[in-house]
């Protein structure tokens, strides 16, 4: 099985809101998102619930828990073999319908300039 190939979102102005939420949160809530980011991976679309869910057009959330905090990666394909992170989000009992909007602004910004919404750095 080929390895997904994970992208990070980048907006415009440089920001990374992924790597900037993974900054707010705990250690060991960053090291269990970061797991499950990498066993994104590796599976890509072969992963299932309870890791990942899917939201709505074509959103899906990597699924993670710290103590009571869910943590939600949101994430999209693009194409066949290729994951965009977009942010994070931590929620209750549902995701946000914002958090699903901004996840699906990024895509499309994304899709549109790829390269210009690309982060080179390290997770």
């Amino acid at each position: 099985m080929t390895q997904t190939t994970i992208v990070i979102y980048r907006q415009a102005d440089g920001s990374v809101p992924l790597i900037e939420w993974l900054d707010t949160i705990p250690a060991k809530a960053q090291d269990k998102c970061i797991a499950r980011i990498k066993l994104l991976q590796e599976k890509g679309y072969e992963l299932r619930r309870p890791i990942c869910d899917y939201l709505d057009k074509g959103i899906y959330e990597l699924r993670s828990k710290y103590g009571n905090v869910n943590y939600r990666v949101l994430y999209a394909f693009v194409g066949k073999n290729l994951v965009l992170l977009s942010h994070g989000c931590t929620k209750a009992k549902k995701v946000p319908k914002s958090e699903i909007k901004t996840a699906i602004s990024n895509l499309r910004n994304y899709e549109k300039e790829p390269k210009a919404h690309t982060y080179t750095g390290e997770l």
